[in-house]
């Protein structure tokens, strides 16, 4: 998959720079429906619980994203943070999924 002859920091920026910018995608998508709409599944607590961590998710990714165009790809993320954000973006999808299901019925 991957072109082992690339330098580790080619590689990193390679891999990295694309998951950072779906993070921002699919945060900033939860974000606005979180800002925009009322879940009818979730109490106002849960909603804005979920709006706070996808804000402060967004906040940290673009951090991130600076320091890897700063640093020209020299920083790296330890992987239990971009665990922390795929399931915070995994927990949008489910609420996403749901909203569009009971909207259906």
């Amino acid at each position: 998959m991957f072109n082992s002859n690339l330098p580790e920091q080619n590689l990193l920026k390679t891999v990295l720079e694309p998951l950072l910018e779906d993070f921002q995608y699919w945060f900033g998508r939860s974000r606005t429906l979180l800002e925009s709409e009322s879940i009818p599944f979730l109490k106002d607590e849960q909603q804005t619980d979920l709006l706070t961590r996808v804000t402060q998710a967004q906040q940290e990714v673009g951090t991130t994203q600076t320091l890897l165009k700063v640093t020209d790809g020299q920083v790296g993320v330890e992987t239990s943070m971009l665990m922390t954000w795929h399931q915070l973006v995994t927990e949008c999808w489910q609420m996403r999924v749901r909203l569009r299901s009971d909207k259906s019925v």
